[in-house]
């Protein structure tokens, strides 16, 4: 086996980025969303196998699950990327931007796919130096519940996996860099949706109506006293309410409007308390008006949890080729990520990915996000760091 100074990691990723852009281009160009990535798994099908490597399909629905084994290895390591769009415009003057109305590559997941799809096929060229087996998981549907990762992990992705690294384009900091946080990473994702029920009428005679818009107003008040009054403030907690639909004129009292929005924490206990007490305020403020509120609320992916010992590897190996960020914090996003790191031992990391001379400035799942070219070379270079450090 070799070791990362022993190979010219620098060159090696160098020897696969026009690959890795031109299917960067192609996937961003042709987006898929959800489980419905067929043609994006065929592309990253095919080159695996030009490259070599053991290449499954239909893993998890539309996954792809690639393998470079090492012949008496006692360990295998796997990285992970996502495949699928949002369900969203694109708003880019990008020569490469989507064809697709309604789909786009708004969160760097075509960048994801093809840093990997390139870092394996580098890795391929030097199988006979790696010291240990490595998986490369390309997964479906991680944008929308129940995600894709429990359907990949059904399938067997993680057989014989020991520990498992993701990594994700990353806004908040610059181009260049990679940012590693220990234990929670990223929140629990729920949502809830709260419908009340009033009575309606003229809005000349309220009186005579109980006014399920001024309850609503009222309950997304009450409920910021949620997060500042029955949440330890050493914990991180958002209730945030995003919609508000009612009415249907402007002299109309309507019977019924709906709230939804989601709540955000790191820990499952606290995320408990959040919506038990949205539950409570809801219901006793609608109650105090004269309404009624049906609270549901669906909890989302687990809390995303860096092992300490993943994270460690991870610093040891890439910082030989790659500067580590120290703007690296947890956030409030959620990742289903989190799965994978409920079977066994697992590292999300972040690829710095702003750079304002360019307006390379917007945050993912904004219609004019786009990824720095400049950071793609950094994400092979960190797989490959990874890979030769694994062992």
């Amino acid at each position: 086996m070799a070791t990362i100074k022993e190979v010219d990691v620098q060159e090696l990723a160098g020897g696969v980025m026009e690959q890795v852009i031109t299917l960067q281009r192609d996937i961003h160009s042709h987006p898929e969303i959800g489980f419905d990535t067929v043609r994006t798994a065929g592309l990253i099908a095919e080159q695996l196998k030009a490259a070599g490597i053991d290449t499954r399909e239909q893993i998890g629905k539309t996954g792809v699950v690639g393998d470079i084994e090492v012949p008496g290895a006692t360990r295998c390591v796997a990285f992970r990327a996502d495949m699928d769009a949002l369900p969203m415009n694109e708003e880019t003057d990008l020569p490469h931007r989507s064809t697709i109305p309604g789909a786009a590559h708004m969160c760097g997941h075509d960048a994801h796919s093809s840093m990997l799809v390139g870092a394996a096929c580098a890795l391929a060229g030097i199988r006979d130096r790696l010291g240990c087996s490595i998986r490369f998981i390309f997964q479906p549907n991680e944008e929308a519940l129940p995600g894709g990762a429990p359907a990949m992990i059904a399938d067997g992705c993680l057989e014989g996996v020991d520990r498992i690294f993701g990594m994700h384009v990353w806004p908040a900091f610059n181009t260049g860099k990679i940012g590693i946080v220990e234990g929670p990473t990223m929140a629990q994702p729920d949502t809830f949706r709260i419908v009340i029920a009033g009575r309606g009428g003229h809005a000349a005679t309220p009186h005579v109506c109980n006014d399920p818009i001024l309850c609503g107003s009222q309950i997304i008040s009450s409920a910021q006293h949620i997060v500042s009054r029955n949440i330890d403030p050493i914990q991180s907690c958002v209730v945030t309410f995003t919609q508000f639909h009612g009415g249907t004129a402007d002299n109309v009292i309507p019977e019924k409007v709906e709230l939804r929005g989601t709540i955000r924490s790191f820990d499952k206990q606290v995320g408990d308390v959040a919506r038990q007490r949205l539950t409570e305020v809801a219901e006793g403020v609608a109650k105090a008006h004269g309404c009624s509120a049906d609270v549901q609320i669906t909890e989302g992916y687990p809390v995303t949890f860096n092992d300490p010992d993943a994270c460690q590897e991870a610093r040891r190996s890439i910082s030989v080729e790659v500067p580590l960020s120290d703007q690296g914090t947890p956030v409030l996003g959620g990742e289903d990520f989190a799965y994978y790191g409920q079977k066994v031992s697992a590292a999300f990391l972040f690829l710095g990915n702003r750079d304002e001379s360019q307006g390379i400035v917007h945050f993912c799942h904004h219609p004019r996000f786009q990824v720095d070219d400049a950071a793609m070379p950094i994400g092979v270079r960190s797989w490959i760091a990874l890979a030769l450090g694994a062992g």
